[in-house]
């Protein structure tokens, strides 16, 4: 019978470890693909805010759109002057006295959404937004007696190259 015995080159090098060589590469190979990683996830991440953005931005919109129609079709009712837009975003969600069924309230929106970009989460959702007044110019919005459209705050560039506030 053959005994298979360790010899001690052998028995030494396998109780020292890694080669500097070897961590080199491996350090190497790490930091590569950390690199190509977190580009990639930052991108991700900002591709979703811009997601949920564009959401945000329908949804304002749409309710917008809807208490303007409301006020047209008579159930608001608009004073003489007024535009037929709602005064504040929070009347969207806070609800206006429906005029054809007294005692009923109308609501536009379950909550208001926040714009993603904004940075302070402790401001409230209806204070995130920047806010046109429909008898503002679109290239110079400004705020006023009502709610014609909304936008983000933001300075900064979207994926596509423009600016979130002009979405």
């Amino acid at each position: 019978m053959i005994a298979l015995v360790a010899s001690p080159a052998n028995a030494s090098r396998r109780e020292t470890g890694f080669s500097f060589v070897e961590l080199l590469a491996t350090l190497a190979i790490v930091a590569l693909l950390a690199s190509i990683a977190i580009p990639l996830a930052q991108t991700t991440v900002k591709r979703s805010k811009e997601m949920e953005l564009r959401r945000a931005l329908r949804d304002v919109r749409m309710a917008i759109d809807a208490y303007k129609r409301a006020s047209t079709d008579g159930f608001i009712a608009v004073l003489p002057g007024q535009s037929g837009y709602p005064p504040s975003l929070t009347d969207l969600t806070a609800g206006v006295e429906n005029a054809k069924v007294p005692g009923k309230k109308l609501y536009f929106l379950r909550r208001l959404p926040r714009d993603p970009f904004f940075a302070d989460t402790t401001v409230p959702a209806a204070d995130s937004w920047g806010v046109r007044s429909f008898d503002s110019p679109p290239d110079n919005p400004r705020t006023g007696d009502d709610v014609f459209d909304v936008y983000s705050t933001s300075t900064q560039l979207g994926l596509n190259g423009l600016a979130y506030k002009e979405w």
